[in-house]
């Protein structure tokens, strides 16, 4: 799955891993990305979203017409 949050834009961050004996190699440190649908009202549709889990509880707080909005002003596709 495509590591990337449509609503906060969360993305993989990249370092290094440092082992015992202090050699380094590359690493990746994922969000923990969902795959979530909402039921939208407005549309009388379901919605299916790829979030991180910091964005599944933004849009319980703030509801997921907003939420979208919000997807769509960045310029996503929902």
């Amino acid at each position: 799955m495509f590591a990337h949050c449509q609503l906060t834009g969360a993305k993989p961050g990249f370092g290094n891993k440092i082992s015992h004996s202090h050699r380094r190699t590359s690493r990746r440190f994922d969000p923990n990305i969902q795959s979530k649908r909402y039921w939208l009202a407005s549309e009388g549709r379901y919605v299916r979203l790829t979030l991180s889990a910091k964005a599944i509880k933004t849009v319980d707080s703030i509801g997921v017409e907003a939420a979208v909005a919000r997807i769509r002003a960045r310029g996503g596709n929902v």
